[in-house]
């Protein structure tokens, strides 16, 4: 899973060096927050990850013209699919626009502290 570390809106950006990872939940312009889930990382592991960089402003020119950012399609999610996809350190978050998905603990934290204490 890709988890998101920090408030605000996901940019552009920040996606199109994240999209090589794995597949993504999430568009451009969407809000997140901490532990939110934005994508499922191509390996087993959790990435904790800040899909609101923005990009660097200078007024330096740099001799190559910025490329427009091209992202394929998010994997959109209905209740359904959500519900079978998640894990059981995770919830779904269902409000009249959107149906997202996230982490039982969002703080960073605290999800190292559970993940390392023995199941029960």
């Amino acid at each position: 899973m890709k988890v998101s570390m920090g408030f605000g809106t996901i940019t552009a950006h920040a996606l199109m060096s994240l999209e090589a990872r794995g597949t993504l939940f999430v568009t451009p312009g969407m809000e997140t927050y901490d532990g939110m889930i934005v994508g499922e990382h191509s390996r087993d592991t959790d990435l904790d990850i800040n899909p609101s960089r923005a990009k660097e402003l200078t007024n330096v020119r740099a001799a190559s013209k910025d490329e427009n950012v091209k992202l394929s399609p998010p994997c959109l999610m209905t209740l359904e699919e959500a519900i079978g996809y998640v894990a059981s350190d995770e919830l779904i978050e269902v409000t009249p626009k959107a149906i997202r998905l996230r982490n039982k603990y969002l703080d960073v934290n605290k999800r190292k502290t559970m993940s390392k204490r023995p199941k029960e």
